[in-house]
């Protein structure tokens, strides 16, 4: 035999490798943001009150996410967007 066996050619493996380790790195850096209950959701929220990341407003029943000044009514709703949010800063940071 003088030409390349096909059967033992090898020299993709390495491309399809990398774009297998590549997507598995894409998945693992997506945050799951639907599966949120509400204990999870008032837990999340209720530390980010504390560090001061969400404001409270009482008298018009919303918490401003103080880092985008977006406002919400639902905890639920405000923990989807901040692990959202935070996973695309996140992002941005290794990109840069």
């Amino acid at each position: 035999m003088t030409g390349p066996d096909a059967v033992n050619d090898t020299s993709a493996d390495h491309e399809r490798f990398e774009a297998k380790l590549i997507t598995h790195d894409q998945d693992a850096a997506r945050v799951a943001t639907a599966d949120v209950d509400d204990e999870t959701a008032r837990q999340l929220v209720s530390d980010l009150v504390d560090a001061g990341i969400v404001i409270p407003i009482a008298e018009k029943c919303v918490f401003i996410h103080e880092p985008s000044s977006e406002a919400f009514e639902s905890v639920t709703q405000l923990a989807v967007f901040h692990k959202g949010w935070t996973a695309a800063y996140n992002a941005g940071e290794e990109t840069a």
